[in-house]
Formats: structure tokens, sequence, C-alpha cells
């Protein structure tokens, strides 16, 4: 039997008559490192063997018996499996070897280096894997190939991207035939979470296993963008974000004109065809993924545009939607907030390059509507924390019915639901009606027969959609009690409902699924994270990753005691952060009161246009922006209707809720707008003068002197709306100081002198 087994281990390693060698050098460490024989052992039983048999002590006899003692060895103490892994393993070797040299290669293609890794990966998994130090030096060339040369992310990514993660990922990857490219910030950051949590290669986790899902995804690297350039002459647009800041803002729309009647060569058409084509009819959304975007420490949250698309028709129509779509998002590189933003960090002369992510939207359809069931956005970090028993480190979600997009946005009069993963059932709001004030009205889905993202109302929803979960989502008001089904069955319709989630959080896997995804992805990342994700089908589906901006904070903040009344501007009993934001010496106020009774929404738009002015005209001076409501809302009923680049010189932000406006200021905590504010390290401040406990000053910003006029020219007209208020001018040469406390759940703006800070 000993003799057979060594005859078909002889057979099976001849099938490789170049990799003998190589076979049998894996086989004398393993024998050696199992304790089944030494080398030096098996030296000697060769030279034995050789004179008991009466041949001559050559160097080729000698080696003859040697290979024959191996094989007899390895096969005879060795099972078939463990063989045939051993065997394996010195293939992968030599096509390690072979693609480390190369993907190493500077001149080698993409196609080259797809062929190489294709047959590494062609060799059986198997249980034994080639050392980590062959692996790891693949593994970053092949990261700094095709995903991203940010040393953070590499240094990270290594240690959970394998090479045969990569067989898949270019298998969905498109890239250019004639400029190298890389697939991007945005992609890289969901390709490496995915891995964290599902790894390939490492010990499995059952319930991520189960649960964790990432939508079928194709990408376009960063070369097809560069490519589409040159073809276009639109390279010399690369000069365009050293223009004036007015310059860049007027000429935007000339960029998006010419983007929209550039073309693609027809080998890249055809990439596209073959992408749709492989999807089908079901809606899709392009989203950016620049070299920039969803880097440590900078987000880039929302800066760049993301699309989605019905996909419906046949394959020319949606070939044209899809590429018209594709050309508004590689337009939005050179839009006025991305570019302000670069400028603003210090990124302006990088060489900012567009990549592409095409994914399948998850969620599923009903009659004319497609829509995930749920979409949210989860940290690890809760800086939120309205209740003292709420944990910061175990994070906090932002949950919505339907589409994601209302959870990271600043919305209308529409509240997501906050929770707090260390008490997932605590809520600010106690009774039936607080709590049905501040919950989700809206819902945001595909609607496949327009072909359009649509807003639509709850309960219209909830009466033409029969949704198998509702169960989960909604509880049912009598009178001021709100309570949730108590059974999948029960008839929901013509029943008073309100989106509370009540359900999910108590009888799904969501909550305890949340906690460990996010110790598990910032435990790797090293800091704190936040996720984009969608739920549906009982599944979590993954779609970005990033590392969370968070606030450079003081340890403690003590607030001043004995401040005199009539030096303090406002109190609340809120603050989100411990800081203290020093040595105001403007105040730009948008009055509240005065901002509602304009008639029209062009008036309206006109203060936003007002407050972009000002931010230019201010901002080499510290300055505190107050005003109305949500800044930054789609609705420009309840706030006045900015984006980052018309705030971003302030130093200071103040949302003011009225009670009687019905509305208060949005948590914006977890929104893009947010995340751009705390990277800005702007101070943010909700403030509710209705709140007894609460102090605002209104009579010293309506009564002071105020230079919008002599500030802002142009601004005629609108001095009962807008006012800016020069300090130490009215204050006998003090400044405002706002001091924020987390801890004490307060913060505190008063006029004192210039302070000096360490």
């Amino acid at each position: 039997m000993d003799l057979l087994k060594t005859y078909r281990l002889y057979k099976k390693i001849n099938q490789y008559p170049h990799l003998l060698g190589l076979i049998r050098s894996t086989f004398m460490d393993i024998l050696e490192k199992k304790g089944i024989v030494t080398r030096s052992r098996l030296y000697e039983q060769s030279v034995e063997e050789l004179k008991k048999d009466g041949l001559p002590d050559t160097e080729a006899n000698r080696q003859d018996y040697l290979e024959t003692l191996i094989d007899y060895y390895f096969a005879t103490h060795l099972t078939p499996s463990e063989i045939e892994n051993y065997i394996n393993l010195a293939r992968k070797r030599d096509r390690a070897q072979t693609l480390s040299k190369i993907v190493n290669l500077d001149q080698a293609s993409s196609v080259e280096i797809f062929n190489a890794l294709q047959e590494f990966c062609e060799i059986p998994k198997g249980e034994v894997y080639i050392s980590r130090e062959e692996a790891e030096g693949i593994r970053v060339a092949l990261i700094t190939r095709f995903i991203s040369s940010q040393l953070p992310f590499i240094s990270l990514a290594k240690n959970h991207i394998t090479m045969r993660d990569f067989q898949d990922l270019l298998q969905h990857t498109r890239w250019s035939r004639k400029r190298p490219g890389k697939l991007g910030g945005k992609a890289a950051g969901m390709i490496l979470a995915h891995k964290i949590l599902l790894p390939l290669l490492e010990e499995k986790d059952p319930e991520l296993e189960e649960y964790v899902r990432v939508p079928e995804t194709w990408y376009l690297n960063s070369g097809v963008f560069s490519e589409f350039l040159d073809r276009n002459n639109l390279y010399l647009f690369h000069t365009f974000k050293y223009k004036d800041r007015e310059a860049i803002e007027k000429e935007f729309s000339r960029i998006e004109e010419r983007f929209r009647f550039a073309n693609f060569a027809p080998e890249v058409v055809e990439d596209f065809r073959k992408i749709l084509t492989e999807i089908g009819e079901h809606p899709i959304i392009i989203r950016s993924s620049s070299m920039l975007e969803d880097n440590f420490g900078l987000a880039f949250s929302g800066k760049y545009l993301s699309l989605f698309l019905t996909n419906q028709g046949d394959i020319e129509t949606r070939l044209n939607h899809f590429i018209m779509g594709l050309k508004k998002v590689f337009a939005s590189i050179f839009g006025p907030d991305p570019i302000l933003y670069r400028r603003d960090h210090g990124l302006l002369d990088y060489d900012e390059r567009m990549a592409m992510m095409v994914q399948k939207v998850v969620g599923r359809q009903f009659g004319d509507y497609f829509l995930p069931f749920i979409g949210g956005v989860m940290f690890s970090r809760n800086v939120h924390t309205w209740n003292p028993k709420i944990r910061k480190e175990e994070g906090l979600v932002r949950l919505v019915l339907g589409l994601g997009t209302r959870a990271v946005d600043r919305v209308g009069s529409d509240y997501p639901r906050m929770i707090p993963l260390s008490h997932p059932q605590l809520r600010p709001e106690v009774t039936g009606d607080q709590i049905k004030k501040y919950s989700q009205r809206q819902v945001d889905v595909l609607n496949l027969k327009k072909g359009i993202l649509e807003t639509v109302d709850f309960r219209t929803l909830a009466s033409q959609v029969d949704h198998p979960d509702l169960f989960y989502a909604v509880s049912i008001q009598k009178d001021d009690h709100l309570s949730p089904p108590l059974f999948k069955t029960q008839d929901l319709k013509g029943e008073e409902l309100c989106i509370t989630f009540d359900n999910f959080l108590n009888k799904s896997h969501f909550v305890r699924l949340a906690r460990k995804i996010l110790s598990r992805i910032e435990a790797a990342y090293g800091r704190p994270v936040d996720i984009e994700f969608a739920w549906n089908d009982n599944k979590f589906f993954l779609l970005q990753c990033r590392s969370l901006s968070i606030r450079k904070e003081r340890e403690i903040v003590e607030l001043p005691e004995a401040v005199s009344p009539e030096k303090i501007l406002f109190t609340t009993q809120t603050a989100l952060s411990n800081s203290i934001v020093p040595n105001l010496e403007y105040i730009v106020y948008v009055n509240p009161k005065a901002y509602d009774l304009l008639p029209t929404y062009e008036r309206k738009m006109k203060v936003a246009t007002l407050v972009n002015l000002l931010n230019k005209h201010l901002a080499e001076k510290r300055f505190a922006l107050m005003g109305p409501g949500r800044w930054g809302s789609n609705d420009i009923n309840l706030g006045v209707r900015v984006t980052y680049s018309s705030i971003n010189k302030t130093k200071l932000l103040v949302e003011i809720a009225f009670a009687r406006n019905g509305s208060t200021p949005e948590v914006s905590y977890g929104t893009h707008f947010f995340q751009d504010l705390v990277e800005a390290d702007i101070g943010i401040v909700p403030l509710y003068p209705d709140d007894p406990e609460s102090v605002f000053n209104e009579e010293f910003l309506l009564r002071s002197l105020n230079l919008l006029g002599e500030i802002a020219p142009e601004a005629i007209g609108n001095n009962e709306v807008v006012r800016v208020i020069h300090v130490p001018s009215v204050c006998n040469g003090l400044y405002l100081q706002v001091f924020l406390s987390a801890e004490q759940h307060k913060s505190i703006g008063f006029f004192g002198p210039i302070m000096e800070l360490k």
C-alpha cells in the first residue's frame, strides 16, 4: 500500500514537470514543519540507501534517492486532501511569482495583469495559502494599480483585500484602453468594508454571512474619464479650478453644456452596452468615485453627483440615458462646491480624476414604484446624546422608509428616526403627538413609469402599495397613543399610521447587526466610521463606507459663570460638541420671522444669494451666521437654501426655531451638510427661543446698526430680513464668545473681551 500511495503521488506531481523542484521543496518544508522527518535525516538516509544498493555515491544518484524518499514520506504520512493542498500550494507560489513580476512592471497593461491573476485564481483555493509575506507585496501592487494610491488606505486594505478578491472585482471593471486609472475613493471604501465583514480567507462570522450583502456593482476606472477629456479637448478645464470664486460659479453651466455634447469612443460605448445588457431592466445608480472622495478625514460628502436611473426600455434607450447620466456625473467634478471645498482643505493642486460605480438599486417593484424597505446611514460615534444614558461609543443610526436619500440630505418638514444604538428605544419625544410631529411623512421612490426619482406622501404610498414589511415600519395612532401592530397579518388599511420603526428595532436582527458591523469596521479602520446602507428582504446591503470626520474637541469645556444678563446673546439646553468659538467680530442675522413673511420663492432664494455674497465679503473676518430653521434644507420655507460654498467661511452656524412656526431645527447630525460643517470646523448651535430654559436676546440683533448696505450695496431692499452687525462697534469693543459643552448639554453666547486660547 505504501508503494501504491507513493506511485499515485508520483503520477500526480508529474502533471507539472516544470514545477517538480518547487513541489518537492514544498514537501520537504512541510515534512520538517510537521516533525515527520528532518532535512538532515533525509540526506543521511538517502546516502544509506544508496550504499545498500551498491550504487556509486554521485550527486545525481543521491538526488534520485532523496526525491524518492521525500515522495515516500509525504505519500505515507499525509492524507490525499493534504497532498492535493500542498501540490496546489507549490503551484500557487509559482503563479504568484509570475503575477508579482507582471504587476510591478510599469509598462504592463491591465489585461496582462488580469490574465496573470486569472492563472493564479484558476488553482483551487484549498485550505493552504501562500505565506502572508508572499501575498502582501502582490496585494499592495494590485491595490495601488487598480484601486487607490492613498497610503493610509493601502496600509489598511492590504490586510483584507486578497488576490482572489481582485478576480471578481476586475471582471466587473471596465478600464480605458488608452489611459491608466483607478477605482477611486468611494469604491475603495465599499470594497474594503465588504472584505472586513465578509473575508474570503479568514474565519467567517455566521451572522454576517447570513445578513450582509453588497449590491451588484460595475466599475468604470478613472482612465475612462481621462480618455473622455482627451477625446473631447476638455482637459483645459483642469485650470478652471484656479479661477476666482465668481468665475467658477458663473462658468460652471458652460462646462456642463460642453460635457453634454461631448462623446465617448465607440469601444467605450460598447463597454457601456455590455454593462447594461448584464444588468437588464433594473433601476441603477451611477455613483461618483473620485480619487479624493471618502478619504481619511475628508469625505467630500455629497460634493459630486450621484444619479438614479430607472433603466427601463430597449437597450438603446437605456444606453442613451446612461451616457447622459455619466456625463452629468463627470461634469460635477468641476462644480463650485467641490472646488471650493478642495481650496479650503489645501487640495486644489491635486489632479482630481473621476471614476464611477454603477450599482443595481436595492429594492423591489410595487406597481410603478421601486424602493427598498429601509435606507439609512449609521455612525460608530454618536455626538447627539440628548440623554445622559446614551453611550457615544455605541453609535447612532438615521433610518428612513424608502430610498436613503432622505437620511443623508436635509429635507422638508420631515424627520428620520434617530436611533442611539446603546438605547434603541430611547427618543427625545414623549407623547404620541410629539412622536408623530417628528416622524417621516414623505418617502423617496423611483417612479418607473415617469422615469424619475420622486417623493410621495407616505399615506398615498401606504394606500397604493401592499408592502409585506409595513408591520415593521409603522405604529397605529389611537387618540394620543401610538403602538406598533401586534401581528404581521394585521390589516393596516384605513388605520392612522405613523412611521416609527418600533417593530423593526424590537423584532428584527438589525440593532445587534448594526452594532457588530460598526464595531468590526471601526476596529479595522482604527478610527470612527460612517456607513450608508439599505435594508431589504431581511438583508443588510452595504452601500458606502468611509472614515467619520470627528471635530477636534476639547476634553472638557467649563461654561463661564455669573455672566451679566445684559451681555448674554443666547443660551441653549443642547450642545453637539465640546468646543469654544471665540472672538466673533460680525453676526449675520437672517430674521426668521421676516423670512417667513417673504411672499415668493424668488424672494427667499434672494436671501440665499445674499448669504453667499456676505460669505465672500466677510471671508477674512470671524463671523457667526444665525437664521431660521434648517440651514441647507431643500424646503426653502424651513430654512435658507445654501450649500457648502455659501457658508464655508463662517465660524458658527446657529439654527433658530420659534415654536409658533410648528417646526424645529432638525438634528442634522449624519447629513452631508453636517459633515461639511464638522470638516470645516464650523460650530453648530440649535436654538429654541421659546424653550423656557433658553435665552435669546433678539432685541440686540434687531436694534443694532445694520451694515448690510455698507458691506453689500447690491443687497438693497433686504434690510428687514438680513442684518449684519459689527459686534465691537455696538458692544464697546467686546466680541461674541460662544462656549459649547456636550457634557452639560448647554451652550452660551455672550459678549466679552478678546480671548487668548491655548
